[in-house]
């Protein structure tokens, strides 16, 4: 159901309450629901139920007395062909074939901007995602944020909000250390299994692209295009830190180039130390009260906040934990403007959530509660072959994205982008993900991504047959649509638009893979039960039409996750 009909059927039911609520302090709050059973209507209202206590009446005579009403009314008159009384009075409609073949036009008209709303204008919201230390190639993990990270941003995107993509960047701390001590132990001759090399050195054969790279005194960039050059001198830690760090950077900007993922900002947790962000932080906090010294340590109060005990902000050695910065960098976010902050992050981070929020109320700037907001993602396991991948050579310990591309398109990077975006939105972020290698390749419906793109090319070539123009479309008559697999094409059509509002609104961008499949399901439906160029002009334009709004439709859903639309397969 179009957004427009959804307005005028609550319209017509608050003119229907109208004289029923009137001398009463009775509020209305019409809401509108699709049956769960199709047999019982197109729209659902409990309204009666709802307001019959306050009105001391039957819920059924309440229903009623709205049916007849509605049913009266003019301008239900197009709209509603009938309405009926369901069990202790919920009312159900039904709604009539123009209106639900309005759609196609809506469409047509609408184009690319079919789905876009403006719930969220002059409202910004910074998504952060990816986030990977620069201490090794992105693995499957982080292929799981950027796909779920970037959907979520162009969802909002979708609604109106003003959206930062964000890349943060722990570039501070002890793995950054192992990381420089890994690649000078490389320089030194050494390798993993070698009595000399570092017990908790990276063992991937990265660390001696970038030796070798360094004993080479090659410049590299990263993304805010600021260059490191290697000394070459072995002794020279200083110089391969910032070397290997920026080295990883620029391999991580290569495979989020290959992914399709762009940042709109990248952000350095060396900063927040440098720019004294991180002891601001820790002086507001203890201005606020709410922090205590014990054993050496300073403790932040963390269980007036929910938490389950109290943390520490800075230890004996006056090094502060991994919260203390965090608190920084979203004071940092507040302060930037963003009225909304979302995180994407793997399921690991779950335990700072309480710490950092509680922190964020601590400071007391204004900061509402529940921010930021969080999506955790779970494990994905790959299988390749039938048996589980741990392992890749380049990295040394585990599969990256750079290979999960290359084996899922064949070696093809573009194709092997589409499955791997698709594949990994089409779960909820909360549950674990098998991503099997094999069905990524195959050309069935069994690889879901092929079966979303095929119902696209199928129309591009059922097209290709039609030699009329399609901007006459728009005058086209709708009123020929009345096979069922038309009607259900009609229905998916209608629910594109509520289908992002909700997937945006509930942080869950898997619904946008759920609804494509859903609407391949029925385009494919559609093609094996009904001709398009059939001899009748009138039906053949109708299905012309029909076909062309579906095109569109399913070009708009896979722009939104990132994943191409072929017009051949």
């Amino acid at each position: 159901m179009l957004a427009q009909q959804k307005q005028d059927i609550t319209a017509l039911f608050q003119a229907a309450l109208a004289p029923i609520l009137t001398g009463t302090e009775v509020v209305a709050n019409v809401v509108l629901e699709r049956p769960r059973d199709p047999s019982h209507g197109d729209v659902a209202c409990n309204i009666a139920m709802q307001l019959a206590k306050q009105l001391k009446m039957n819920p059924r005579e309440l229903a009623t007395r709205l049916v007849d009403a509605l049913l009266a009314d003019p301008a239900r008159n197009g709209l509603i062909d009938a309405a009926e009384i369901a069990g202790p009075g919920f009312i159900n409609l039904r709604v009539s074939a123009a209106a639900k073949q309005a759609v196609v036009k809506s469409v047509l008209a609408q184009g690319a901007a079919y789905g876009q709303a403006s719930a969220g204008a002059g409202k910004k919201v910074i998504i952060e995602f990816v986030s990977a230390n620069p201490t090794g190639p992105l693995h499957v993990g982080h292929g799981r944020q950027a796909a779920l990270g970037d959907a979520l941003s162009s969802l909002f995107v979708s609604q109106g909000y003003d959206v930062t993509r964000e890349f943060y960047y722990n570039d501070a701390g002890v793995q950054i250390q192992t990381l420089a001590n890994s690649v000078q132990a490389r320089l030194r001759g050494f390798k993993p299994g070698d009595a000399q090399w570092p017990e908790s050195a990276y063992n991937g054969d990265y660390i001696a692209d970038i030796a070798e790279d360094f004993k080479q005194k090659k410049t590299v960039s990263a993304s805010d295009g600021s260059p490191a050059t290697a000394s070459g001198d072995v002794e020279d830690i200083e110089s391969i830190r910032a070397f290997a760090v920026t080295y990883l950077r620029n391999e991580q900007d290569i495979d989020l180039q290959a992914f399709g993922v762009k940042f709109d900002n990248y952000y350095l947790e060396s900063s927040l130390y440098a720019d004294g962000k991180v002891d601001a932080a820790v002086d507001m906090l203890n201005k606020s009260g709410k922090t205590y010294e014990e054993e050496g340590a300073l403790w932040l109060r963390t269980e007036d906040y929910g938490d389950d005990k109290n943390r520490v902000m800075r230890k004996k050695d006056g090094t502060y934990t991994y919260f203390v910065p965090d608190v920084a960098y979203h004071i940092v976010k507040f302060q930037r403007g963003f009225t909304q902050a979302i995180n994407v992050q793997g399921s690991d981070h779950h335990g700072t959530i309480a710490r950092v929020r509680a922190g964020l109320q601590a400071v007391n700037v204004g900061i509402p509660q529940g921010y930021p907001d969080y999506v955790l993602h779970k494990m994905v396991t790959v299988m390749k072959g039938g048996e589980e991948v741990k392992i890749s050579k380049r990295a040394g310990s585990y599969v990256t994205l750079r290979d999960l591309i290359e084996w899922s398109g064949g070696g093809e990077i573009e194709k092997g982008r589409d499955a791997v975006r698709f594949f990994l939105i089409s779960r909820k972020a909360d549950t674990e993900f098998v991503f099997d290698v094999d069905v990524a390749l195959k050309t069935s419906d069994e690889n879901p991504v092929y079966y979303v793109q095929y119902a696209h090319a199928r129309i591009c070539r059922m097209l290709e047959q039609w030699t009329g123009d399609e901007a006459a479309l728009a005058n086209v008559d709708l009123s020929p649509l009345t096979a069922p697999t038309e009607a259900a094409l009609l229905a998916t059509l209608a629910a594109y638009p509520e289908t992002l509002a909700r997937a945006q609104a509930e942080l869950g961008p898997h619904q946008i893979a759920f609804y494509l499949r859903d609407l391949a399901a029925n385009l494919h439906s559609f093609y094996f039960a009904e001709r398009v160029l059939v001899d009748d002009e009138a039906l053949k334009a109708a299905r012309i039409a029909l076909m062309v709004a579906t095109r569109q439709v399913l070009r708009n859903g896979l722009a939104l996750i990132g994943v191409s639309a072929p017009n051949k397969m």
